[in-house]
């Protein structure tokens, strides 16, 4: 199944994080921690490819940072993606 953002929306895959073990040897799982911000784009919104401004800034496969509460979670064949606005992308990884 394929995602398709309307708009300036973005379709954002969640990088998973595995396990974190403290010093005292104690499991923190992944569900004990904040949520990650930065995630893959799997997708972006036709309004960003044409406007002038937006285009060219972010592409499909770049990493990125996004607003800590923005966007909807969406859970499609056991993968998790977030669905946000343009706006709330901070910065892209390199």
């Amino acid at each position: 199944m394929n995602l398709k953002p309307i708009g300036d929306r973005l379709v954002l895959k969640k990088q998973e994080k595995e396990e974190e073990k403290t010093l005292s040897g104690i499991v923190l799982p992944s569900s004990a921690k904040e949520a990650p911000v930065y995630a893959e784009v799997i997708a972006i919104g036709s309004e960003v490819e044409e406007d002038e401004k937006m285009k060219g800034n972010i592409k499909v496969g770049d990493k990125v940072i996004y607003s800590k509460y923005a966007g909807t979670e969406i859970k499609l064949e056991d993968n998790e993606y977030i669905l946000v606005k343009y706006e709330d992308v901070l910065a892209v990884v390199e």
